[in-house]
């Protein structure tokens, strides 16, 4: 299968090339995002792509962006890409990994949300018992279920950094009171009702992170990826076992590859081997035909 590793359209100007995502500007009020099958773990981009990979994100957030509408707008536009790349080459090269936004003012925040008790949060609570700072009951394991799901914003770091956990407090200061409250209480609800979905057809979605921004009216809008095996993570329903780090269909599975190298977690990043690319791509693909379909 071919790969889209890093796209290149002559007709717009690229704005900004992340970690998986080239921007490219088409207006005053317009964007196209191509997401490509470029994978990043820790923050760092690694060189090998998984093939089929930057589709199956674009298909997915597009169905979590229609199911979802009820509870937030989002950032899609009315533009087709034929609007705004005539030309049929370059067309081609994005057509499945293409999607055309309106342009919004970012929050300056990350809104996660955790159900279970994983990654990152796992190594919070066994060290003091909570996470980001919200006090957890004693003697649960890895991967339990928490009581509730729990709004654990973070900054969004440069090129290169790491993301990093803030306080609620901290949320309120960078947002104002009313719009963190806001996000918060919007993320959540998302969060429910896509895993409420998501576990009738199979999947776990053991955490997420959901972007927003403003538009000229200030009315608060979903953007970026929503709910795919890149910004969550999603495990099986049949091999869900609390006390151990659950078999992924999500990037974790490539997490998990890396955590048994001597790496530093700093770019370049290590290539990927071949088996490592095929797993990876099937889990994307299963957990798209579990949702979607």
């Amino acid at each position: 299968m071919d790969c889209l590793h890093t796209s290149n359209l002559t007709s717009l100007p690229l704005l900004h090339k992340g970690k998986v995502r080239d921007i490219y500007d088409i207006d005053d009020g317009h964007m196209l995002i191509v997401t490509t099958d470029r994978i990043s773990a820790f923050d760092v981009i690694m060189p090998t792509p998984i093939p089929g990979k930057g589709r199956i994100l674009n298909e997915v957030t597009r169905f979590w962006l229609h199911k979802l509408s009820h509870i937030i707008a989002n950032h899609l536009s009315d533009l087709s890409l034929e609007q705004v790349l005539p030309n049929a080459d370059e067309r081609s090269q994005v057509a499945d990994h293409a999607m055309v936004v309106n342009k919004l003012k970012p929050l300056p925040i990350e809104a996660i949300v955790r159900g279970y008790l994983i990654g990152s949060g796992w190594k919070d609570y066994q060290s003091n018992g909570s996470v980001c700072g919200i006090a957890l009951p004693a003697g649960l394991k890895q991967a339990d279920r928490l009581p509730e799901p729990i709004f654990t914003p973070s900054t969004k770091a440069a090129a290169g950094a790491h993301d990093e956990n803030i306080g609620y407090a901290e949320t309120q200061a960078l947002l104002g009171k009313t719009l963190a409250a806001q996000v918060r209480d919007i993320s959540l609800r998302l969060y429910q009702e896509a895993a409420e979905y998501a576990l009738a057809r199979g999947i776990i979605i053991a955490d997420t992170k959901f972007e927003f921004g403003l538009d000229a009216n200030g009315r608060l809008t979903l953007i970026d990826e929503v709910l795919t095996p890149d910004s969550s993570r999603f495990w099986p329903v049949d091999q869900y076992q609390p006390g151990t780090s659950p078999v992924s269909f999500d990037k974790q599975f490539v997490r998990d590859y890396l955590e048994t190298l001597d790496w530093n977690k700093t770019a370049p990043g290590p290539q990927l081997p071949d088996s490592i690319v095929t797993k990876t791509a099937e889990k994307y693909q299963q957990a798209k035909t579990l949702l979607t379909l």
